[in-house]
């Protein structure tokens, strides 16, 4: 069993696995157009991805939630062989063709990737409308906050 974490807006916690913030603007391993939930491995993780995201301005209206859940086993397949061009940014169509494929393939419901900020760490990628979605527990939403000295300037 793996734990994995989604780190959201509370207001957004009754939606967060819904796949629709992926499907609308699309990520390093998903075109537009395809509904799937990222999750990382740590909470640590999920925290430093979010954090690299974030301007000035919502970095004041932060009101978070970090939301458990436990994934089985035997449900994670692992990518074939990573593009050489995987950590790029923007992310290259190379990662997110290879996350269609897998998408569309339907032979897993989760996809575990490296992590671009710390490759040696993984997410994953959860297909929502795969039927062994259900197989995955998601976990009440607990209060989440980044320590305000992640803030200051130097």
């Amino acid at each position: 069993m793996i734990r994995g974490w989604r780190l959201v807006k509370a207001r957004h916690a009754a939606t967060a696995f819904s796949g629709m913030g992926a499907r609308t603007a699309g990520g390093r391993w998903n075109h537009p157009g395809e509904t799937v939930v990222y999750v990382s491995g740590t909470l640590s993780l999920a925290a430093l991805e979010l954090f690299v995201h974030l301007d000035q301005k919502s970095r004041s209206a932060l009101d978070l939630v970090a939301i458990p859940v436990e994934i089985p086993d035997e449900l994670i397949s692992d990518p074939p062989k990573l593009p050489p061009t995987w950590r790029a940014q923007p992310p290259p169509t190379e990662t997110k063709s290879l996350g269609s494929a897998w998408l569309r393939s339907g032979a897993a419901c989760v996809l575990r990737v490296p992590s671009v900020l710390i490759p040696v760490e993984n997410n994953y990628v959860l297909d929502p409308t795969h039927p062994d979605f259900t197989s995955i527990t998601i976990c009440d939403p607990e209060v989440f906050s980044f320590d305000p000295r992640m803030w200051k300037q130097s």
